[in-house]
This record gives structure tokens, sequence and C-alpha cells, in this order.
């Protein structure tokens, strides 16, 4: 899975549920955030592929990486090596900065400490993300072990619901369902 299914998770379980057991696809594909945050992706990496970031303390970066463990695969836009020898993932987002760290961003660069841990044998304590609307404005954001935990957990709950083909309960939150794709066919 990649943390995107986490994301789809979190947002609703049964959001996995009909995507990956019934395999009924959301064609995210087609939207325009997901179009321009790919395009701003393949530029930034072009952009930035000699840029080392020695005020954060980074003194190797590996760009666009693809890495995977048994249950989650992803490709960071930025690993980098710190001065301390941990290292932190680095995320562009195609989003102005707005004094917040939204949860998905948060989760995202969880998944990729996660990732990064495993193969990299690295402790990842932090990550930064690139918010690109408000003039590339990097902020640092910490990553705990008991933030790692939580990512790990979910994953297994994905894990069972795609193995087992089990329906979930939907979220509690129910203003969700009114821009969900599934809205018309999940019996909430």
């Amino acid at each position: 899975m990649t943390p995107s299914h986490l994301l789809e998770y979190l947002y609703c379980p049964r959001f996995t549920y009909y995507e990956y057991v019934l395999c009924i696809p959301q064609h995210e594909e087609k939207s325009y955030k997901v179009i321009k945050g790919r395009e701003l992706h393949d530029a930034k990496l072009e952009e930035n592929k000699d840029y080392l970031r020695k005020r954060i303390g980074a003194k190797e970066k590996h760009l666009d990486q693809y890495l995977s463990n048994d249950l989650l695969r992803g490709v960071v836009d930025e690993v980098l090596l710190l001065d301390d020898d941990s290292m932190a993932p680095l995320d562009y987002k195609f989003a102005e900065y707005n004094d917040t760290v939204y949860k998905t961003y948060f989760t995202q660069l969880v998944c990729y400490a996660w990732l990064i841990e495993d193969n990299f044998g690295k402790k990842v304590n932090k990550g930064f993300l690139v918010f690109v609307r408000s003039k590339n404005k990097l902020v640092e954001v910490p990553i705990t072990g008991t933030d790692k935990e939580k990512v790990k957990r979910s994953a297994k709950e994905v894990q069972r619901i795609i193995r087992n083909n089990y329906f979930p309960k939907a979220t509690p939150d129910k203003s969700k369902c009114t821009t969900c794709t599934y809205q018309n066919i999940c019996p909430r």
C-alpha cells in the first residue's frame, strides 16, 4: 500500500473497502490538484537536484527515492542525511502555508519516516515540508516513535480490510460523507 491508501483509510475506513476490495476506482488522477502536484514534483526535482539544504543540517540527499517494506511503499521527494547522522524526509506541497500542518501532510511524512528507517537503517526524528505557493516556505515537523506506531497500526488495519474482504464501520464524522466519492453507494 502507499501513503495515499493510509490517508484514504484515515479519512474513512470504508474508502479502503470500496476502492481496494470491490475495486471501484475513484479517478483521482483526473483532479487538478493531483495533476499540478505531479508536474510540480518533476519540476522541483530537476530544479533542486544540486541544492543541499545546509541551513537545516543536511549533508547529503537522495532524490525521488522509491522505498518499500512489508506493508508500505512510496516515493519520497528527498531523503536527507543530517549532520547528527539521522535522516529526514522532505516533501514538496503545491499549497500555501497557513501556520498549519494538516493531518494528511503529517501522516505522509510519518509514512516516509517509517520507510526511511526500514530502508536506510537510520533514525528519523523529523521531516520537512516545502510549501511552493508560499515562496517555498520550509517547515520542520517533529516525528515521534508513537507517531510511527500509529501509522503502522493503521497500515495493518488496511491490510486486514483488503485480505479479509472486511466491510468496516464508516467514519464517525458524517460531514466527510458529503464529499466522498462513494457517497452514492455507501449504506450510511
